[in-house]
């Protein structure tokens, strides 16, 4: 199941007494967590009947005998397994020894009044264990992954509609580029923004740029974009606003090239055919953040980005053995990359 799909069983009042969420992207899973243990469980019973167990620290028969012991107070038990690192083909010194036929015994037949939750924060599940595969018969197995643009925006109108604000669609394109598609960040920022507009209005564009705090990467990316489009007036400005945020200029040289060099690898990628999602999870970025560099390099041929590399790595080492002063150094750059002088 999606998180999209879970979310909707939850909002329907459909909840599985056996779950298993796993994948790179914890904040889903944790979201999805927390949403199944509210629908489940008011405040007061969860002083009671809400147990977390480290498999890491517990063996798991602890957990499940929990699990088959009655709610207090009657009503459900929620059971949360944390670190099912048995799930996964992933090496791990184990610590603790873990009875898996009785976890096995408890999948065939789970307590009704219990949501027993298994959480893997692992990016895959190895699909040959028994384990795995009777999970994916008998229980609602979630991966959070990534969401795709188009989930992205609608998590941000979802959330949005929660505080009581509404994001045009430039806003949420302003958000998603400014938090790199991060969405504990979003998660955040978009609560920040909804306080500051207001229940009913909408949110904009300039609120977005306005009132979202940048990451150093953010603003790297920012100025790398503006270099690759010309923009010398905007690059030399995100430049002078990193000097007075105390950002060193070889630094920010440093981070330039680890920027050029994304986009050259993003580049040769996609001319080998790969999509969006395979060259994600081979760079291990975020599939909007190769979205966006998609777009950057089509202003480049290999030649010019290799070019844009090299003349960094120059300054670089012109600035280390004394040559150019490091902040007048930066600044050339930029001044060269205006249109006439591109070849320079």
């Amino acid at each position: 199941m999606s998180y999209v799909d879970v979310l909707k069983e939850i909002s329907k009042g459909n909840l599985s007494p056996l779950y298993l969420l796993y994948g790179s992207e914890t904040y889903l899973i944790e979201d999805i967590l927390q949403r199944i243990i509210s629908a489940t469980l008011s405040r007061e019973e969860q002083e009671f009947n809400l147990s977390k167990f480290d498999m890491q620290e517990h063996a798991v028969e602890i957990a499940i005998e929990e699990a088959y012991t009655y709610p207090f107070m009657g009503g459900k038990r929620v059971v949360i397994v944390k670190n099912a690192y048995f799930l996964s083909a992933q090496q791990t010194k184990e610590k603790i020894e873990h009875d898996i036929k009785a976890l096995q015994s408890y999948i065939d037949n789970p307590a009704l009044e219990t949501i027993f939750i298994l959480l893997a924060p692992y990016e895959k599940l190895d699909e040959r264990k028994k384990l795995v595969k009777l999970l994916k018969k008998q229980g609602a197995i979630m991966e959070g992954k990534p969401l795709e643009e188009k989930d992205l925006r609608q998590w941000i109108g979802n959330r949005g509609e929660e505080f009581g604000v509404t994001f045009d669609a430039e806003a949420q394109g302003a958000l998603l580029a400014l938090t790199s598609a991060n969405l504990m960040i979003m998660a955040s920022e978009i609560k920040k923004l909804a306080l500051h507009v207001g229940e009913g209005a909408i949110v904009q564009q300039q609120h977005v740029e306005s009132l979202v705090a940048r990451s150093l990467e953010q603003d790297i990316f920012a100025l790398v974009d503006s270099v690759v489009k010309s923009n010398v007036p905007r690059a030399l400005k995100i430049y002078k606003d990193l000097l007075k945020q105390k950002e060193a200029p070889l630094k920010i040289v440093a981070l330039m090239v680890r920027q050029f060099r994304i986009l050259y690898q993003v580049k040769q990628l996609v001319s080998q055919g790969y999509g969006e999602k395979m060259i994600a999870s081979q760079l291990k970025l975020h599939p909007y953040v190769v979205k966006l560099a998609g777009r950057q390099v089509k202003k480049f041929d290999d030649s010019q980005l290799l070019m844009l590399i090299d003349q960094l790595a120059e300054l670089d080492y012109q600035i280390k053995t004394g040559q150019v002063h490091d902040e007048l150094g930066v600044e050339l750059f930029l001044l060269k990359r205006q249109p006439h002088n591109l070849s320079v």
